[in-house]
């Protein structure tokens, strides 16, 4: 007998990373915040498994922020692209972890 799935939801992480060798950062970055989509069960879910594909990745997360569902980021007022919309869909359809956006942390010195 097959195990009943439960449904799956698409989280908008905020993932702040260190710096790491092999990270693929720019030269001189001390970091980067990078906004993600990730599927999961749960909110704690999608935050592993972002993580874990970030490790694997050579990146070295410290810290994540977690901004609800798309139902619950509308609920709060959020205004939502179709691009990221269509982000959101394809990380549901993939069960996948997309990276949408990086911006990378600089030393003001």
């Amino acid at each position: 007998m097959a195990k009943d799935r439960k449904p799956h939801h698409v989280f908008t992480l905020l993932v702040e990373v260190g710096r790491k060798t092999g990270d693929g950062l720019p030269d001189g970055a001390t970091g980067a915040a990078l906004m993600c989509y990730a599927s999961g069960v749960d909110e704690a879910e999608a935050v592993r498994e972002t993580v874990a594909i970030l490790k694997q990745a050579d990146m070295a997360p410290l810290d994540v922020s977690g901004y609800g569902t798309l139902d619950e980021r509308l609920a709060e007022g959020h205004d939502i692209s179709d691009e990221e919309r269509a982000l959101m869909e394809r990380a549901l359809v993939e069960n996948a972890v997309i990276v949408a956006q990086m911006t990378p942390f600089f030393d003001e010195n």
